[in-house]
């Protein structure tokens, strides 16, 4: 008996030990004189992040919703270690632009290994420092105006390809209609496999290549990684003798293969190399640089995994939003007319660029900005109460919130493309503010931004010319989020009707 209650009571020993672990920093901030937001033990501020059954920014927007009236910022605690979530415009601004001195690292980066994530490890989001400044350094000449330009042809080409996909497959399309997301994959697949690499990855036919496949597996968040990332937030020294990949080690491998045989092509062949693509341009980086192969696949990743999902999901919520508003959808008709457009012409369409942006606005691929403090920085509340973050500590800049907050913008939840033309104030006055990260802001702004949005622009004129876009009834009406994505994503998918143009 003695022996029961001696074990008994180390159970429950241990059991308060590893409670008081998980709560030890829960009032660090309040000690501080920040008010701090409601945390449990394991899940801290985000218990949704586990639960997995809302998406977790509705957990930041709850806190946002909650303290933003009074505060600057407040504390939250991310499993177990605090961070501090950014209430103020300014401040969110100050973060992304004119102070990024101090912030110029993405938490992420804390995550990934250049051992274990070959690709995501040499991507500019997540390098840091010097690295990611020589980085984007290096890819930045790729992707100027003149780049994307030379390579506008390809993409014309490969939206005319696109609409004859959506008119054989509205033939066979069931009462569900088309699903709209897998429609752009398959096309920001097919023109940035050209455009980058100068192959076809015939997303429009019957037998694609394994590249189709390997695309939409490269952003499956599996359980392992969200496990890791748990128990790093909880225990960090985890991360200097262990880590997990973000990708799979079968599709890391298949995108070095393809980058490995795309390069000896090129190579090869005289005539590839007259292409003015972003292959020709890295081969000559590794030229000038003395890049090896492995560098210079990292380096071209960048590009492709850059290009494809987040393109792709944009574009979907676009062709959505005016599908939804037949009105907006008639106006931007209109303006695009029915000629073929020059690279020029479709950099010269204000209400296009005015209904990208307020998708953008709705449905951010960028939820919230999480910054690592890079330089000591002092914020001060509302109250006055100072409070300085060091070097390592984390600051979140709830973007998704400030995009709906009816404080910024008059009816935050419809879709009014309006807002963003030069007569309101145009994306300046918003992003000045600092209540619009449609790409990022600053210094670390997407920087494939110029090409991403020729690919978006190129196929909305080709299928607005072609099609009268419609609600397929399985969509739903709101614009909730996917409850497990890391970006914005409709809950349970975007299904469309295209019906042709006479």
């Amino acid at each position: 008996m003695g022996a029961i209650c001696v074990t008994l009571f180390l159970l429950a020993a241990i059991v308060a030990l590893i409670y008081v672990f998980l709560i030890w920093n829960f009032n660090y901030w309040s000690n501080r004189g920040i008010k701090t937001a409601k945390s449990w033990p394991l899940v801290g501020s985000f218990p949704s992040m586990f639960t997995q059954k809302r998406n977790v920014m509705y957990d930041i927007e709850d806190i946002y919703q909650k303290y933003k009236g009074t505060e600057n910022f407040v504390g939250v605690i991310n499993t177990r270690l605090p961070q501090l979530l950014v209430l103020s415009p300014e401040y969110a601004h100050k973060i992304f632009v004119s102070d990024f001195s101090s912030f110029h690292d993405n938490e992420f980066a804390k995550f990934v290994s250049q051992k274990v994530d070959r690709i995501l490890a040499n991507n500019p989001f997540i390098l840091t420092g010097n690295a990611w400044k020589e980085r984007r350094a290096e890819i930045t000449p790729g992707l100027t105006a003149n780049r994307v330009s030379a390579v506008y042809p390809v993409t014309q080409s490969v939206c005319r390809q696109f609409v004859d996909y959506i008119k054989g497959q509205q033939l066979i399309a069931s009462s569900e209609g088309l699903n709209a997301k897998d429609l752009c994959l398959c096309y920001t697949t097919e023109v940035v496999a050209d455009c980058v690499l100068g192959i076809s990855a015939k997303s429009f036919t019957n037998n694609p290549t394994p590249l189709v496949g390997m695309i939409k597996r490269v952003f499956e968040q599996s359980f392992g990684f969200i496990f890791f990332t748990m128990i790093a937030n909880i225990w960090p020294p985890i991360r200097k003798f262990y880590t997990i990949g973000l990708f799979a080690k079968d599709v890391e491998e298949f995108f070095f293969d393809l980058m490995h045989k795309c390069i000896t092509l090129r190579r090869q062949d005289p005539k590839l190399q007259n292409r003015t693509d972003f292959l020709n341009y890295m081969l000559h980086l590794q030229d000038k640089k003395g890049l090896n192969t492995p560098e210079l696949t990292s380096h071209t990743m960048s590009f492709l995994t850059d290009g494809f999902e987040t393109t792709a999901l944009v574009l979907a919520h676009t062709l959505l939003l005016l599908a939804r508003n037949p009105e907006e959808q008639r106006k931007l008709r209109e303006e695009i007319g029915k000629s073929k457009l020059t690279f020029e012409q479709l950099s010269e369409l204000p209400f296009l660029d005015a209904c990208i942006n307020e998708t953008l606005r709705l449905f951010p691929p960028l939820l919230s900005g999480r910054k690592i403090v890079t330089e000591t920085y002092e914020f001060v509340n509302k109250n006055g109460v100072r409070v300085s973050v060091k070097p390592g500590d984390v600051v979140i800049v709830p973007v998704r919130s400030f995009h709906l907050d009816p404080q910024y913008y008059d009816e935050p939840e419809e879709f009014l493309p309006e807002r963003f033309l030069e007569i309101n104030g145009g994306v300046r006055k918003y992003r000045d503010q600092g209540v619009f990260f449609g790409f990022g802001d600053g210094p670390r702004i997407c920087p494939g931004m110029r090409f991403a949005l020729t690919q978006m622009k190129a196929a909305l004129v080709e299928i607005l010319q072609n099609f009268n876009i419609k609600i397929n009834p399985k969509t739903r009406k709101d614009n909730v989020l996917d409850d497990t994505y890391f970006m914005a994503s409709l809950k349970n998918g975007i299904w469309l009707n295209f019906e042709t143009i006479q």
